[in-house]
């Protein structure tokens, strides 16, 4: 059989966050790339196909048909079950099938990757990594969850960018073990706590990925990561912390923070943002990047879509959007939205029946620390992606716990009942918040309930 002049990566499922990162990344150093996505074929996600087709991904119907004898692999996610019909073609054509978290591997194993792991604020840091590195003229790369509003700005989906140089900025995911693949040039674990598994099993993915990196590691200051910290570099408050945030001055849309002699501002609000700005400062430092340098780009900083996010603000009533998705993250976004806002009204949709379960005392607890006697909060439905998790367990069961800590919450039965329950609850002063992850359409609902303010 003759063998084609350029091999084509096809990727199953191709419009997913993780999925199209990679598939841009490959397109944008000259790879031919083709994909397919049970959602295009629905219709939906319509800028998400526009974006990926200017790259020069061509996308078929998810029926099989895009999987030929030109494929040099084809690439899937978690969300891609033996069944697909990309899936099928491929093994009855003898194509090899790559994982996702696989071929992100082997790309990053061709860089001096910087891998940036922890339960909370990955892409964030990574965010803020890269425009670091192109502001002091690195031309870093970056492949990540989240879509950086800088590459937005180009017309970009986001997340995810060639530059040309050796350097690559990478999410190391936890949750579903692959962070353990990567021998970074650069390891970064800025937290931990419970989220898609036990602490334990977490902890212990951290300390191999530890033994893996190659040069410099950068931890976070927590108790919980103290085995991590020797021959690293500490970041954080305390006096333990080799990178060091002092005279913090928190206000309703940005901080400022000192770093020995050198004061940065940042436009993002919320101590855990300065934290975050704490991780990425030590691994640039690692590359030799004085703090003088990056005074600049911080305080220029642009951030990640759906990252306290604002939509709108109507009659003195803002709606924010975020992707807070685990109890650590939704106690950071609701204090944060206390900073600016004389009372919250708080939304969240959990994602995925099992982590939603496993996660539900956890959910209890940081809503319940959060909420201020004033504060409302409403839980939608459990977003459901498909799959095979038992959906027998609802967010309703959530709210009745959180209702028995004395505290304000609903269940939102639909985002239209929501929609009409906020129009009649919110007033000026009211910030509405909208947390959630994995279903883009939130970021649509808080669109829409601007509308709605506007015109009620």
């Amino acid at each position: 059989m003759n063998q084609p002049t350029t091999w084509r990566y096809h990727y199953s499922a191709v419009a997913g966050s993780g999925m199209s990162a990679l598939a841009q990344f490959q397109a944008m150093t000259g790879a031919k790339v083709s994909g397919s996505d049970r959602a295009l074929d629905k219709g939906e996600q319509a800028a998400t196909r526009a974006a990926l087709e200017k790259q020069g991904i061509v996308i078929y119907p998810q029926d099989g048909s895009g999987v030929g004898p030109d494929c040099q692999s084809i690439i899937v996610s978690t969300a891609v079950e033996p069944t697909v019909a990309d899936y099928v073609a491929a093994k009855e054509q003898n194509i090899p099938i790559v994982h996702r978290a696989e071929m992100l591997t082997q790309l990053a194993a061709q860089y001096r990757t910087i891998a940036v792991g922890g339960t909370s604020g990955k892409s964030t840091v990574v965010a803020m990594i890269f425009e670091i590195l192109q502001g002091v003229g690195r031309q870093p790369s970056v492949i990540t969850g989240g879509n950086l509003v800088c590459l937005e700005k180009q017309g970009l989906i986001g997340n995810a960018w060639f530059g040309g140089s050796d350097l690559l900025v990478i999410e190391a995911d936890e949750s579903d073990g692959s962070i353990v693949q990567y021998t970074p040039h650069i390891g970064v674990v800025l937290n931990l706590s419970k989220d898609h598994k036990e602490v334990d099993e977490v902890a212990g993915l951290f300390a191999r990925f530890r033994t893996q990196t190659k040069g410099a590691f950068i931890v976070g200051e927590a108790d919980n990561l103290t085995p991590l910290k020797d021959n690293s570099t500490v970041f954080g408050f305390g006096e333990g912390a080799k990178i060091r945030g002092e005279d913090l001055s928190l206000t309703s849309v940005g901080s400022a923070f000192r770093v020995g002699s050198t004061r940065f501002t940042l436009p993002t609000p919320g101590r855990h943002n300065i934290e975050n700005a704490l991780a990425a400062i030590a691994a640039c430092q690692a590359l030799g990047i004085t703090l003088n340098e990056m005074v600049t780009p911080l305080a220029l900083f642009q951030g990640v879509a759906r990252r306290f996010q604002s939509l709108g603000v109507v009659d003195e009533i803002e709606v924010i959007d975020d992707f807070a998705h685990n109890p650590v993250k939704v106690q950071a976004a609701i204090e944060t939205a206390q900073l600016r806002a004389g009372r919250v009204l708080a939304i969240y949709q959990p994602h995925g029946f099992t982590p939603t379960r496993f996660l539900r005392p956890d959910f209890v607890e940081s809503f319940s620390a959060a909420l201020r006697p004033d504060d409302r909060l409403w839980l939608l439905e459990i977003f459901y992606a498909g799959g095979t998790a038992q959906r027998d367990f609802s967010a309703a069961e959530i709210v009745t716990d959180i209702i028995c800590k004395g505290k304000n919450a609903e269940f939102a039965e639909t985002r239209e009942a929501l929609r009409k329950r906020l129009l009649e609850e919110a007033h000026p002063g009211d910030l509405i918040l909208i947390m959630g992850a994995r279903d883009p359409s939130l970021t649509e609902f808080g669109r829409e309930l601007v509308h709605s303010l506007e015109t009620r």
